[in-house]
């Protein structure tokens, strides 16, 4: 009961955060297109929670991934306050929260597909369930750079503030590159934490 009065709270505090940051957002598409995701998972994680609860672990970092996407469409990547103090104090010639934002985008991906992998059965052995948790973080980075590509197509120069490369040519592949090291590191130092809260989940 406590755990899901916690996660009644987070999700209410997340959707005040949300709604805040559509009131003056630089720019309202590109808040729409960053906020997106949120929009999506939300409502699935609503309806799923009874058949389907995730661990604790996992609905934090999505908590976590979900602030950073906000935070990512209210002043757009490159315009991040953090990313500015932090671009100032390593002296950085780019805004790095995108990078940042790539991180996440390989941690949270791959602890959902472990996690659904793990427990819906479809793999018993971990060393695979690991490497094919990271081919879906590479999947889901590769199709939302698609998603970048087909916004520029079809906004021009009104995708630059989604986009965020920052002139940056190579940004795509160095997006896809964070988000690999994210789902590594997420394996490397949540794996056993994971575990622990899987099986605590299967044997309530």
């Amino acid at each position: 009961m406590q755990r899901q009065n916690t996660l009644i709270a987070a999700a209410a505090l997340l959707i005040i955060i949300l709604l805040i940051s559509a009131i003056r957002p630089y720019d309202y598409p590109t808040w729409l297109l960053e906020v997106m995701p949120v929009l999506i998972a939300l409502p699935i994680m609503a309806a799923t929670y009874r058949r389907f609860p995730l661990t604790t672990l996992l609905y934090a970092l999505i908590f976590i991934h979900a602030v950073i996407l906000i935070g990512g469409g209210t002043y757009t990547y490159a315009r991040v306050p953090l990313g500015l103090w932090v671009q100032d104090a390593l002296a950085l010639d780019r805004n790095p929260y995108d990078k940042i934002g790539h991180l996440a985008q390989g941690a949270v991906p791959f602890i959902v597909a472990r996690e659904i992998l793990w427990r819906g059965g479809y793999l018993t052995n971990r060393r695979m369930t690991a490497f094919l948790s990271i081919c879906v973080v590479m999947m889901v980075s590769s199709f939302y750079e698609m998603i970048e590509w087909w916004a520029a197509l079809i906004m021009g120069q009104g995708a630059d503030e989604f986009l965020g490369t920052q002139g940056d040519e190579w940004d795509a592949q160095a997006d896809m590159l964070f988000a690999l090291i994210g789902a590594t590191v997420a394996m490397l130092t949540l794996s056993r934490l994971h575990d622990r809260q899987m099986a605590r989940l299967k044997t309530s």
